[in-house]
């Protein structure tokens, strides 16, 4: 690690956020954590954070790095602008920004310049990979930006990285790459549930039906890793139904800027509309199975 940055603050210490900050505690890099869920902040703390908080304005006069780790592009702002003290004038300047959320190209852009002019540096850095693969340091990192501040970073990304892929001296170029990424992920959700559901109404098991795609052609990695969800009958959130609301709108918002048809995205889109509708919103995105009627699924198991 190089030794010439010193403080690295967290901010959204959910799935993801929590295991980028243990990552970066287990390689002995000062570490602060930040969010309003008292309990993963008391986590953190347990785990050797030098120090947890609801928001960062205390601290931001010590941090060198900040990750945002958060939701969407509206949390990014209420953070950095909102509120009667706003983060960015307790920011030093020179401080790096890294934006690990999924957000717009023209929102990271807009954010870039907005933080530009308080002398505040930014790389537009989305993340993919999933909370296990976060707490193993072993996420996806498509990063983009100044060349330079890239480098100066890149020992951080290798902690809580597997692997690390450059896209652009352009910041709005790593969240496109993220963007398409998420057409992928979020179609391929949607097509497992549709499948699994279409088993379900076929009589077939799920457990077995679930064996034979993941060894055969069909499979895919959303297919491995949300299917057990649907066959505990555990929706608790990983990943919510509204995640994928918000990014496939993302997707959209980009192909009708660009007069670009995307069939399988808007299909997906509006599954997980459909299953927000229903009061499924900050389910598991594997939930979306549940708008399929005239089926019968797996139910978790009491303790």
């Amino acid at each position: 690690m190089n030794n010439s940055i010193q403080k690295i603050g967290v901010i959204g210490l959910g799935a993801m956020g929590m295991g980028i900050a243990q990552s970066l505690i287990r390689e002995g890099i000062p570490t602060y954590g930040f969010d309003l869920n008292v309990k993963a902040c008391e986590q953190l703390q347990q785990m050797g954070a030098i120090n947890v908080a609801k928001n960062a304005v205390l601290w931001g006069k010590e941090l060198d790095v900040l990750l945002l780790v958060v939701v969407n592009g509206a949390q990014i702002e209420q953070i950095l602008f909102g509120g009667e003290k706003p983060l960015v004038n307790q920011l030093k300047a020179g401080t790096v920004v890294v934006l690990h959320s999924t957000v717009s190209a023209e929102q990271a852009q807009g954010f870039a310049n907005c933080l530009n002019k308080y002398h505040i540096k930014v790389l537009d850095a989305p993340i993919s990979g999933g909370a296990l693969k976060a707490a193993q340091g072993q996420l996806t990192i498509m990063v983009s930006g100044s060349s330079e501040l890239f480098q100066r970073l890149k020992p951080i990304f290798d902690v809580i990285a597997e692997r690390i892929y450059y896209i652009g001296s352009e910041i709005g170029q790593g969240s496109t790459v993220k963007m398409i990424h998420q057409l992928l992920a979020g179609v391929h959700i949607a097509v497992a549930a549709e499948s699994m559901a279409l088993a379900a109404k076929a009589g077939i098991s799920l457990d077995l039906m679930y064996d034979i795609v993941t060894h055969a052609a069909g499979n895919s990695w959303m297919f491995e890793n949300r299917v057990p969800h649907i066959l505990a009958g555990d929706y608790s959130p990983k990943s919510s139904v509204d995640i994928f609301v918000k990014d496939l709108g993302i997707v959209l918002d980009a192909g009708r800027a660009m007069k670009f048809p995307l069939p399988m995205a808007a299909t997906a889109h509006q599954m997980f509309l459909a299953a927000s509708n229903e009061g499924l919103g900050e389910w598991d995105d594997s939930s979306v199975i549940k708008t399929f009627r005239g089926i019968t699924l797996p139910e978790e198991e009491s303790s």
